[in-house]
């Protein structure tokens, strides 16, 4: 049998996917609790046993993602708040990042203790256009070196710059790896080099670091952060639809907003972005989540008019419960219509969010107008009751009240089986199983 085992691991629960890679389907899934306070390889075997218990297989390769330990933190430095810091922490956000802290100017020293206070894992150290102005970039680059900073740097900033300013930190022992300008020209985003830095920084350094695991194995397994290995499951799935397509992912913790849209005139019109436009982005709502962050749930949902202060009240001490025991379990229908109720908020307030722009930092906000499918993800839409989780997902496409333009025509649908970390994780060796895996979920809407 030609399989591959696919894993996430959250901080939460271990999904594993076996997938068929001559075909492209799903051959067994299971999960497991990640085994954090000991060692995530523990949940990780588990899991992989579980799916695997009655296949009889050997030596199928393995493809991890993982989240645990709170993921990839990220910080921006840039040149300057409204242009490249802004174009900085899209790049970073779609590379699967936490983006923790943006930095903008000629860094001071509490400008520095303002970042180390942030404990990034990474930071991208941005500024200035190919053949632009390279002295903040220089600064701030000279600034760290003088610092004794030993967090990893992907420097992606002005072109004319690049050589120098490596080998100034790699001379100082900073760790830094190069990429390509992030914002070669005004209104162009190139995120594809940054991202692979950053991608590569995360798997060299950070894996390692965060001490999930006491041996080395679990570093080699891992290729990508989860929410890197899910925007690149996303943009398989809108390349297969040729279409635009959102993805809301509501977790415990932080409620994840993907969206692909078609470039078009809208990349040179006269409103275009000057710090380009990402036409695959992903947001991070740290205030949104199931468990973790459940109070802050009711609080975005009281602001954003969803509820009234008094409606509040009885929803506010089940969010609490929620967040002092994150393993809760809902035990009954009463229980469940609440984590419903809870879901469908963070959904809405999410995608409000992301289709503003205020969390992308694109003024003129995302036109999710022309979205053709609104994936589901997230525990509690994957074991809710087909009409819960249709409903979390209705409540989304029918928030006329949230300023954004809603999708004209857009089919939900819920990933059930969890197969969009997969499909990223199988995207680079297997497109085609890849692409296979991820059109069968687009048939899946909830009833």
């Amino acid at each position: 049998m030609n399989v591959a085992v696919c894993a996430d691991v959250g901080s939460t629960y271990t999904k594993v996917a076996v997938v068929d890679l001559d075909g492209g389907g799903l051959v067994a899934a299971a999960s497991a609790p990640t085994t954090v306070d000991s060692d995530v390889l523990h949940g990780l075997d588990a899991a992989v046993a579980a799916a695997t218990a009655r296949l009889g297989m050997r030596d199928a390769p393995w493809y991890v993602c993982s989240s645990a330990g709170g993921g990839l933190r990220l910080a921006v430095v840039g040149y300057e708040p409204l242009v490249t810091a802004q174009a900085g922490r899209r790049v970073g956000l779609s590379a699967g990042a936490n983006v923790v802290h943006v930095a903008a100017g000629r860094l001071g020293a509490a400008d520095v203790a303002a970042l180390r206070a942030a404990r990034p894992d990474v930071v991208l150290l941005v500024g200035g256009t190919d053949g632009g102005d390279a002295e903040t970039l220089t600064h701030n680059a000279t600034r760290l070196a003088k610092a004794r900073w030993r967090v990893p740097v992907v420097l992606a900033g002005n072109a004319d710059a690049r050589d120098d300013l490596h080998a100034l930190l790699a001379d100082a022992r900073v760790p830094v790896t190069v990429a390509d300008n992030v914002l070669p020209r005004i209104g162009v985003l190139a995120p594809s080099a940054a991202r692979a830095a950053i991608r590569e920084v995360f798997l060299r350094h950070v894996i390692g670091g965060k001490r999930l695991s006491r041996g080395t194995r679990f570093a080699r397994l891992v290729r990508a952060a989860t929410p890197d290995a899910v925007l690149t499951g996303v943009e398989v799935l809108a390349d297969s639809l040729g279409g635009d397509l959102a993805v809301v992912d509501v977790g415990g913790a932080t409620t994840d907003v993907y969206s692909v849209l078609t470039p078009d005139e809208r990349a040179t019109g006269p409103g275009r972005e000057v710090a380009g436009t990402l036409w695959r982005a992903r947001t991070v709502e740290g205030d949104l989540g199931m468990r973790w962050s459940a109070p802050g749930v009711v609080r975005a949902a009281v602001e954003e008019r969803l509820l009234t202060a008094g409606d509040a009240g009885e929803l506010t001490a089940a969010a609490q419960a929620r967040a002092a025991d994150p393993g809760f379990l809902p035990a009954d229908a009463v229980q469940r219509d609440v984590d419903a109720r809870i879901a469908a908020l963070a959904a809405t307030v999410a995608l409000r969010r992301h289709a503003r722009g205020a969390a992308t930092g694109e003024r003129a906000g995302r036109d999710l107008r022309d979205v053709r499918l609104l994936v589901g993800s997230g525990g509690v839409l994957r074991h809710a009751a087909p009409d819960a989780a249709a409903g979390v997902l209705g409540s989304v496409l029918t928030d006329h009240a949230g300023g954004w333009p809603l999708p004209r025509a857009a089919r939900p649908v819920v990933d059930v089986d969890y197969v969009l970390a997969a499909g990223g994780l199988l995207a680079a060796d297997h497109p085609t199983a890849a692409r296979a895996l991820l059109d069968g979920m687009q048939g899946r809407a909830p009833r």
